[in-house]
């Protein structure tokens, strides 16, 4: 056996200890230990994870009912953004109020956090104090820090001036946009703390000049990524990322709701302990995390709500009596919505699409043209529309948006009359999004379901025009 076998051997164990789920979730558990302890040091500041992965570390007993999403691709060298599709604005008055908070996210093996955490942050905090500035009189702002800045030894000097030339333009963009922003009494300013480091900072509130925003990474830095542990385990840096990849179905809040059973498992006994507690519980389906009531968007007077199916499920009494209609898109059996013999079959469209491009293809073609018109019938009709999706962030937001653009003006106002295509813009629908989103921080559509969108709402080629057609026909109906 030669050298290059006996690399390959080896980089085939790395891989397969890497993908273990007994690795991952004792390596998980221990690093949720080290963000107990740092939220017990700064016990006044509240506990948001980063989601998806910081869901991990956070055990739910301690956190906030908020949650942040951040992105690490928002950060990303070259890639800079403030994304307007995820402001994360919701989390401001937490922070106004507790003067403060701490965000947990992870990486894996070569760096010490995520681009999240050391750029992500950063901007966004810049960001905000700029268009507070803009949105506000400067007077009543002196000494008002705009600042960015990233941690020391993992953004160079020359990174943070190229993102510091785009700050200002971000923070008019978003003083521009339909968004409101929450006063704050002090500037926001990020800190790092990591499992490697020896002191905390003090962020004594009264003694600060900004509301701190604690970027906790995780997990340790580990040379390889791997690292093994006397108590049988070998650790794995950040645990918690791309959990598609390892977990079996397991998610965060599964994985905290039986902690103490999936921790005591064996090896061997585990992948058989995972598939049961997700078989039988409907939060392995949902994100658990923001998603527990129907949502209504607050600028259309909720006549339009969202949620994901398994919220639907259990909200399907109370939608039941209230008269409410549901469009309801998944991809998943749900046999039981006509079953539960608690809705009326008029009050309810449920559409199944298969995955991957035949269901990109399948919501232009199918999803939209039909929703569209079951919205502006029971809209026209007097009730109130509730469109839920697996995830309740993607395609039901991608419909959210059709509706909003067809059949409201800017005021919020139900105008169907004013339904077309003619006066419609990349501008409007973006606006629209931003109602959702600033009632509803959980929405989170791909790209190609805002291109579907897009297509389906701008493109003379996409087909919408007779759809929309075919609705304005139905107007009395």
């Amino acid at each position: 056996m030669n050298s290059r076998d006996l690399a390959a051997i080896a980089f085939a164990e790395l891989r397969r200890e890497s993908q273990d789920i007994y690795n991952r979730i004792h390596s998980i558990a221990e690093d949720a230990e080290f963000v107990k302890q740092v939220h017990q040091h700064f016990r006044d500041l509240p506990l948001l994870p980063n989601m998806r992965c910081g869901a991990w570390y956070v055990d739910p007993d301690i956190a906030s009912s908020e949650y942040a999403y951040f992105k690490s691709t928002d950060g990303h060298t070259n890639n800079w953004s403030f994304n307007l599709r995820r402001p994360n604005l919701h989390i401001l008055p937490l922070i106004a109020q507790h003067r403060g908070l701490i965000l947990v996210d992870s990486t894996r093996a070569g760096k010490r956090m995520p681009d999240a955490l050391s750029k992500t942050i950063p901007i966004w905090c810049s960001v905000i104090n700029r268009a507070l500035l803009l949105k506000c009189h400067p007077s009543g702002f002196d000494g008002w820090d705009t600042t960015i800045y990233t941690p020391p030894g993992v953004v160079s000097t020359q990174e943070r001036h190229q993102i510091e030339a785009k700050l200002d333009e971000w923070a008019a963009e978003l003083a521009a946009s339909f968004y409101e922003i929450p006063m704050l009494q002090r500037p926001l300013r990020p800190v790092w703390i990591t499992p490697a480091t020896s002191t905390y900072p003090d962020l004594s509130s009264d003694a600060l000049s900004f509301h701190p925003i604690v970027c906790l990474s995780a997990s340790k830095q580990i040379a390889d990524g791997l690292e093994r542990r006397t108590a049988g385990f070998t650790y794995i840096q950040g645990s918690g990322d791309d959990h598609e990849l390892w977990s079996m179905g397991l998610t965060p809040t599964v994985f905290w709701r039986n902690r103490d059973q999936i921790l005591s498992a064996t090896r061997s006994a585990l992948p058989d302990i995972v598939h049961t507690l997700c078989s039988h519980s409907d939060a392995s389906s949902g994100r658990g995390i923001g998603e527990s009531r129907l949502t209504p968007i607050d600028h259309v007077a909720g006549l339009i709500s969202l949620c994901s199916t398994s919220t639907l499920r259990s909200a399907m009494p109370l939608i039941a009596t209230s008269g409410m209609a549901v469009v309801c898109l998944t991809s998943h059996d749900l046999c039981w919505l006509w079953n539960a013999n608690t809705i009326e079959p008029s009050r309810l469209l449920c559409i199944t699409s298969p995955a991957g491009k035949r269901g990109q293809h399948h919501f232009l073609r199918t999803v939209l043209p039909q929703s569209v018109t079951f919205i502006k019938q029971h809209l026209i009709g007097g009730r109130r529309v509730c469109i839920a999706c697996d995830s309740g962030s993607d395609t039901s937001v991608g419909v959210c948006v059709t509706a909003l653009a067809l059949f409201f003006r800017e005021d919020g106002s139900f105008h169907p009359q004013d339904s077309g295509q003619n006066n419609l813009s990349k501008g409007i629908l973006s606006t629209r999004l931003q109602w959702i989103i600033s009632s509803y921080p959980t929405a989170n559509p791909t790209r190609t379901t805002l291109k579907r969108t897009n297509d389906f709402l701008l493109s003379p080629l996409s087909g919408g025009s007779r759809t929309l057609e075919d609705a304005n026909n139905n107007r009395g109906g």
